[in-house]
């Protein structure tokens, strides 16, 4: 299998390296790391979509019908039509119909935006997490972060149980459907109940795990010391539904990050350094 790393989205939140930890002008640059892998009998699978075709079709319209404004102002989203998954999927010379399978880590809104860009495409969720973005949205964060708007015309999903056989100490569904046995969904709850990573074998029996946002920044893994930027770890702490949880399964993947380094490469949502030395092909 080969895989894409994508950017589908950027982010320029006030604060510069308070946030990125290396800009050096008074904003900052947040990415949405996305995973397009092409496999050999199974289609093109997309992990996460960021924001979407639809999203970007209104950059300047106030109140934006897909993203509120208090997001929108907060993280000074830059919406960019050429970053969407489904433009870049076609620059490498495929079609929207080509993508037969998306893995969703999570339905917040800069993971979610692009689904209905890919209306064949079935759509892979912790059964959770789908429950709780279509279900009531009682609290301030649940009715900012999930967009019924972005989802609404889905029309394939396929949710899935928490418990599966065991993946380097980690719970793994395994055998998702109408996806090839290297394709795992790890559940990683804390940032939402439902929130998931992803893992993938890419041979030589190594895998990458895109961890989603069980953490923010680089510095939160690869070293038994977590060091995270005061905007990025703010951030993480207003969008916790569970702080033991997030913290717990953060830890846990820190320590995987260390112990094996050698057959697991970790990398997060929105972090621009391990996305740039992802596509570099650069060892985290």
């Amino acid at each position: 299998m080969r895989i894409h790393h994508l950017n589908c989205g950027t982010d320029c939140p006030l604060g510069g390296a308070l946030f990125d930890g290396r800009s050096l002008g008074p904003l900052g640059r947040i990415v949405c790391h996305c995973l397009l892998i092409e496999t050999d009998a199974h289609g093109l699978v997309l992990v996460d979509t960021g924001y979407g075709l639809r999203d970007v079709a209104h950059p300047h319209h106030y109140p934006h019908p897909r993203i509120t404004p208090a997001w929108r102002a907060m993280l000074n989203i830059r919406l960019d039509e050429r970053e969407t998954a489904r433009r870049q999927i076609e620059a490498l010379g495929y079609r929207a119909d080509d993508v037969r399978h998306i893995i969703a880590t999570h339905l917040d809104f800069d993971h979610a935006g692009g689904l209905e860009d890919f209306p064949h495409a079935t759509v892979h969720v912790m059964q959770r997490e789908y429950d709780d973005a279509t279900g009531p949205r009682a609290d301030f964060v649940a009715r900012h972060r999930w967009r019924p708007a972005q989802i609404d015309e889905v029309q394939r999903w396929r949710g899935y149980g928490a418990r599966g056989e065991p993946w380097f100490g980690f719970d793994a569904v395994r055998d998702l459907d109408g996806l090839p046995p290297e394709i795992l969904l790890l559940p990683l709850p804390g940032h939402t109940w439902g929130h998931a990573g992803v893992a993938v074998r890419v041979g030589d029996g190594r895998w990458l795990l895109h961890a989603g946002d069980a953490y923010f920044y680089r510095g939160e893994m690869r070293s038994a010391q977590r060091r995270c930027t005061p905007g990025l770890r703010a951030y993480q702490r207003l969008m916790e539904v569970d702080r033991v949880a997030r913290l717990a399964n953060q830890q846990r993947l820190r320590t995987l990050s260390i112990e094996r380094r050698d057959a697991v490469t970790i990398t997060c949502t929105h972090d621009p350094v391990e996305l740039e030395r992802c596509q570099a092909g650069d060892p985290l």
